[in-house]
């Protein structure tokens, strides 16, 4: 099997893959006896949404991981990335500032300002702004992580998969459950949820979350923790079954995240752990208000469903700036003392400030769920966005930071440097259409298409006085309004065949499409000053072609899945920071080539007792760049590979006490982190453990560990050598009940 433009190394790659693709899908045919078989196919595992119908996870034909409620109590899930690092393929960059943390899906990758790599659908309603993902996840009932392309499905940003939350749902019976805790950052922890009817055929549920901790890295300067954290979170529903076929479901949530940023350390290399320094702790607030209306008609032929979306964003944050040293020790402060003289030096503090408001509409009309041979699915969306960002140095004069929200400051303990301000208006609008025959019960095709169409339109909010000048670059105006518009089309076609309950066998072809957008205003001409290629005003608009194969077995109590997938990367991202402005910007990789592979096994080895294993490898390659230097190199932010494995035992040890012991351990392959591959993050190892009983009165109590033994290692890196180092070894216990 060839795939076009893939190197001879990435052939033998996935020809190796397809080999045990093969041989998995052979191994229930050849082994299995007709009295296994048939014990296998009573379980065939979680019942998943993923395609917009329910199936068991064992028939869908994709490579989904999902994790149901009691996945997500024995494993701790408490935020994305504790999902994420359970499955294989897919990576979490967390980054300071909350309201960035990047998702990378078989090397789809995600940045700042950027549009997010992956559908995110919490109850049916997506998510439309990326600060919206790195939240607390509490009252869940399930997970789903849908990699590869996901246009015709999910639509917006899908364009390396989609995360489906599912939080539990509101009950005909009170219920609820409650969760508090301790971790040695001296903080506490307290979520949960209550849930029941307020009238006939009304129901409600409401749920929240707070977590308040010193922290976990030392500010050497300050003598205190760079890192606490205080975050609120609250989620109302309520359900009205107006009639047997009418439902209206209203929910509300808001969170509230305060901590500090910016404390990263300039390295010449990603493995280089360094002592935080700032002499400014910073902050980084951000409010997050959401209220949606989903209503949905399920009539004998047809179900209509309405989504309707607002989304505000607020997130300042500051601290200080390159090069995020005290004041005396500063890079700037010890080059104006040299270049002026004694007592002219000054160091250089900053303000980010993001207020983003959008309101989101999906109207789609589907076959109803009976079992028939024919399902489709007609629909529409649209979005309109209103965002504001603004971003600047400031003079340190050694009295704090504060914040500069719409102008810049006039404080005199706190004069501007420099400042750069947009005002964005976007309106984005999709249609869309998927259907699937099953021709037998062996065989079935799925096809989607949808169109997307994105206008954004750029106010430059900039003072004239504070716009970059540089020779040979056009001046940028004060009040300038430029307008671009990207659209593309999202086919996608998936063959499936079930020759046996226990094997499904699927292949297909797909598209992704993800808009482009603006850098700040101004920040074309600092790149050309600074010798910067690939970065302007604009960015463009990304693609992705993805082809893949796959297969699912069961054998006995064996669950495998393995696939294979090159995918075409027209216009990725990467990111610099022009430390002269603060200003975080994107550039394009006009192409790239990306190869890999998963493998998942789990198994149940005794009652009660499952192990896992599972491999993800993403081979990547740089074929077309503005420097040619570059060509052939590894894509930024893309580890080569993901490895876990884990045990666990779930259950009785006694008449009235069930027990629970649990143990994961993930390998991050080498990273990348910008086109240049100056630096490469060496391999982490992480290990997580949780212990615990839960007695026959509901209570349960849990001990954890994160991180284990401790691992020291930067979590990010960005050009110009900024790190961010990773939080070290948490640990502490919780005690849960249910009722």
């Amino acid at each position: 099997m060839k795939f076009p433009g893939m190197s001879l190394a990435a052939r033998g790659l996935v020809s190796t893959t397809a080999i045990a693709v093969a041989a998995l899908a052979a191994a229930p045919l050849a082994a299995q006896d007709a009295a296994a078989q048939e014990e296998a196919s009573d379980d065939q595992g979680i019942v998943v949404t993923s395609l917009r119908r329910s199936e068991t996870l064992q028939d869908t034909p994709a490579a989904v991981t999902a994790f149901d409620s009691q996945a997500i109590q024995n494993a701790g899930i408490e935020r994305p990335a504790d999902f994420i690092a359970l499955t294989p393929n897919v990576n979490l960059v967390e980054t300071q500032n909350a309201g960035n943390a990047f998702v990378i899906i078989r090397g789809i990758t995600q940045n700042r300002n950027s549009e997010p790599s992956v559908a995110v659908i919490v109850d049916g309603v997506q998510q439309v702004n990326p600060a919206q993902f790195n939240q607390d996840l509490f009252d869940i009932e399930q997970i789903e992580v849908l990699k590869g392309p996901q246009g015709g499905l999910y639509g917006r940003n899908a364009i390396g998969g989609a995360i489906i939350i599912t939080t539990k749902p509101a009950t005909d019976e009170f219920a609820g459950n409650v969760t508090a805790g301790v971790d040695n950052g001296f903080g506490y922890f307290l979520r949960g949820g209550i849930s029941g009817p307020i009238a006939e055929n009304v129901k409600f549920r409401i749920a929240g979350s707070y977590y308040n901790t010193d922290g976990f890295i030392q500010n050497t300067f300050l003598n205190d923790e760079a890192d606490p954290v205080e975050d609120f979170s609250l989620r109302g529903n309520l359900v009205i079954e107006a009639t047997d076929k009418l439902t209206f479901d209203l929910r509300g949530s808001v969170n509230q995240l305060r901590t500090q940023g910016l404390y990263y350390n300039i390295v010449g290399d990603v493995n280089t752990v360094a002592d935080v320094e700032v002499n400014n702790p910073g902050q980084n607030d951000r409010d997050i208000y959401n209220i949606a209306l989903k209503v949905e008609y399920a009539g004998d032929n047809a179900v209509l469903t309405s989504v309707s979306s607002y989304d505000t964003v607020k997130e300042v944050l500051t601290g200080d700036a390159f090069d995020f040293k005290p004041i005396p020790d500063s890079f700037f402060f010890n080059l104006f003392e040299f270049l002026f003289g004694a007592g002219n030096g000054f160091d250089l503090n900053q303000s980010q400030y993001l207020n983003v408001k959008a309101f989101s509409q999906e109207v789609r009309l589907a076959s109803p769920e009976d079992g028939r041979a024919l399902n489709w699915m007609v629909g529409g969306y649209m979005i309109d966005t209103t965002r504001f960002i603004s971003t600047g140095n400031m003079i340190d004069t050694g009295q704090g930071v504060f914040p500069v929200f719409r102008s810049p400051s006039t404080n005199p303990i706190n004069p501007q440097f420099s400042y750069l301000a947009d005002g964005q208006e976007n309106f984005a609008w999709a249609l869309f259409a998927n259907a699937g025959y099953e021709f037998s019960p062996q065989f079935r095709a799925d096809a989607s298409l949808r169109y997307d169409r994105d206008r954004r339109r750029q106010t430059t909010l900039t003072p004239q006085a504070f716009l970059p000048n540089v020779p040979g670059v056009p001046q940028a105006v004060s009040g300038e309004v430029r307008t671009v518009t990207f659209d593309d089309w999202q086919p996608k076609l998936t063959l499936t065949y079930e020759p046996t309950p226990d094997l499904t066998i699927y292949g297909g072809y797909s598209r992704g499409f993800r808009s482009g957008g603006f850098n700040q205003t101004g920040v074309g001409a600092e790149a050309v000053n600074n010798g910067i290629v690939g970065v302007g005003d604009i960015f463009n608009s990304e693609t992705a072609d993805t082809f893949e194969i796959g297969a699912k077995a069961q054998l006995g109590p064996v669950r495998l899945a393995g696939a294979a997938y090159t995918t075409k990367s027209e216009n990725s991202y990467f990111f610099v920071f022009l430390a002269q402005s603060s200003t975080q910007n994107l550039g394009n990789i006009p192409e790239t080539r990306i190869n890999g592979f998963e493998l998942e096994a789990t198994a149940e080895i005794l009652p009660d007792l499952d192990i896992n294993a599972a491999i993800g490898v993403t081979d990547s390659e740089i074929n077309a760049f503005a420097d040619p230097s570059v060509i052939g190199n590894e894509a930024p932010q893309i580890s080569r590979y993901t490895f876990n494995l884990g045990a666990q035992y779930a259950g009785p040890i006694s008449d009235s006490v069930d027990g629970l012991l649990r143990i994961d351990y993930r390998r991050i392959g080498k990273t990348w982190w910008e086109p240049f591959n100056t630096t490469v993050r060496q391999p982490v190892d992480l290990v997580d453990v949780r212990a615990g009983v839960t007695l026959g009165n509901g209570v349960s109590i849990t001990a954890f560990a994160q991180n284990l033994f401790d691992e020291t290692y930067n979590a990010e890196f960005s050009p110009g050598g900024f790190v961010f180092r990773a939080r070290p070894a948490r640990y502490g216990f919780e005690v849960g009940y249910k009722f």
